[in-house]
């Protein structure tokens, strides 16, 4: 239904608790090299329990790579500098959401390379730095998942 891409993640539990999330909602997981950690990881082991085997991730060298595969799909990128809020949008089956590496975020060539309407952000007070990164996305994979009348889950 949708696909989640994680631009070089950093932090182990995080991609563990996004594996699960992805596993119990049936989106697909992208993860785009280099990865800042080993997938054999105790943390990303621990965080992702026994969902690893339940997920679909797909690895990709680069981010061009990636963007090669995603080819007729529109790639949301997800960044605090973005002007239009994620509840914003009308998702569709097929979107993908991108996410950047947590202490840095997507690079700033790579949000020039967008359109505006694919860039969007979850609202936060203005003197917040971000938001944790699985939670960013869960809280960005359920809008689209409610727009869809959340498909094939109970």
């Amino acid at each position: 239904m949708f696909d989640i891409a994680l631009y070089q993640p950093e932090i182990p539990p995080n991609t563990g608790n996004i594996m699960r999330l992805c596993a119990n909602t049936g989106c697909r997981l992208h993860l785009i090299h280099p990865l800042g950690f080993s997938l054999d990881e105790k943390q990303v082991r621990r965080a992702g329990l026994d969902y690893r085997d339940l997920a679909v991730v797909q690895e990709h060298d680069s981010f061009a790579a990636f963007n090669l595969s995603m080819q007729e799909r529109r790639v949301f990128a997800l960044s605090t500098k973005a002007g239009r809020a994620y509840s914003e949008t009308a998702f569709q089956p097929g979107d993908v959401l991108l996410f950047g590496p947590e202490t840095r975020g997507l690079p700033e060539a790579l949000l020039l390379g967008l359109p505006d309407e694919l860039k969007l952000r979850v609202p936060m007070l203005p003197d917040s730095r971000s938001l944790n990164l699985s939670n960013t996305v869960a809280v960005v994979a359920y809008e689209a998942l409610r727009q869809q009348g959340f498909p094939d889950l109970r």
